[in-house]
């Protein structure tokens, strides 16, 4: 574990001794506040001697994300309790379902645009973040959001609702898409530790075909153009690497036809049994003879092809899948 992950663990841990301290002179049933306290003393002095973050069964690494999500864990998953084994299953099931819950609908009419987007999940829940916004004052516009946050499982899971929350109220505030990575970044970056961070694609489409694209540090967003395709690069750094970064912003007219595709790099980072990644040229050439397709049936295309290149190989990353058609 980062030292700086631990320095944050042990101040959020201080700070929940120093509140457990002040319910337990007020609370009328103290046995399970005392063992809470207990919990989290004995969290303190392993990070005082060395030992936190190790298995008191196998004494191998507790896996990281399990740490973040529950800094007083004490064992590796392998070791888990049947108590504790049904209970984390308990909590990855409620995970999946307020996620799930998150997601924008699969597709989407907005004035002039078609959208849909393919989410799928590596594992119970997923670190990618994907979402479509309306803005209510603002009739034909459309926000669009695809992005990952660095690590994986239940710990990613909850930076990616965090990241949702922060959008949504962010995106009343009507700002230009650039100033509204900004605020996001501070945010973000003030409500997490110093570890994480994450790629982002922020865009803003309008009726008359107008988008204005943010690229924090993701894979390029593709337009999709009659006899061409054209690569949205990166407009800044990861959302919440630093918390008062600058954004800039890329601007496109897109004709009626053309249509723009994001994706995560669970597209082009998958591997096939003999371990050759996809790759971002074989995804360009793929949908360069594509443009015709609406955004529902391009995504069923894209996995298509994916799935035939794989041959089988595993999924090992989330995968998401975003294509905004201008009709």
């Amino acid at each position: 574990m980062f030292p700086a992950t631990e320095t944050r663990l042990q101040t959020q841990l201080l700070d929940r001794r120093k509140r457990l301290q002040s319910a337990l002179s007020e609370a009328a049933h103290q046995e399970h506040l005392a063992h809470l306290l207990q919990e989290v003393d004995l969290a303190l002095e392993k990070m005082n001697n060395g030992t936190y973050g190790i298995c008191e069964t196998c004494h191998d690494s507790i896996e990281e994300e399990r740490i973040l999500a529950d800094p007083l864990c004490r064992n590796c998953l392998d070791h888990l309790s049947p108590e504790e084994r049904k209970a984390l299953e308990s909590d990855l099931d409620l995970a999946y379902q307020i996620q799930s819950a998150l997601l924008p609908k699969k597709e989407l009419q907005v004035e002039g645009w078609s959208i849909a987007h393919h989410y799928d999940p590596a594992g119970p829940v997923s670190g990618d973040y994907c979402d479509l916004i309306v803005p209510p004052r603002e009739p034909g516009s459309v926000y669009f959001l695809v992005g990952d946050v660095s690590g994986k499982g239940v710990a990613a899971s909850i930076l990616m609702a965090h990241l949702h929350a922060i959008f949504r109220s962010l995106v009343v505030l009507n700002l230009p898409v650039n100033q509204l990575v900004e605020h996001a970044n501070r945010v973000f970056s003030e409500g997490t530790l110093s570890t994480h961070y994450a790629t982002l694609v922020c865009g803003k489409a309008t009726a008359t075909g107008k988008v204005e694209v943010c690229n924090a540090g993701h894979c390029p967003p593709l337009l999709l153009q009659k006899g061409s395709v054209k690569r949205v690069g990166a407009t800044g750094l990861p959302v919440g690497l630093f918390g008062h970064s600058q954004f800039d912003v890329t601007s496109i007219e897109v004709e009626r036809g053309d249509t723009f595709l994001l994706y995560t790099d669970g597209l082009t980072e998958s591997r096939n049994p003999s371990n050759l990644e996809y790759g971002e040229e074989r995804l360009i050439a793929f949908v360069s003879g594509q443009r015709a397709l609406p955004p529902h049936d391009l995504l069923s295309a894209c996995l298509t092809d994916l799935a035939g290149f794989r041959f089988g190989a595993p999924m090992v990353d989330d995968l998401t899948i975003m294509a905004l058609n201008r009709r």
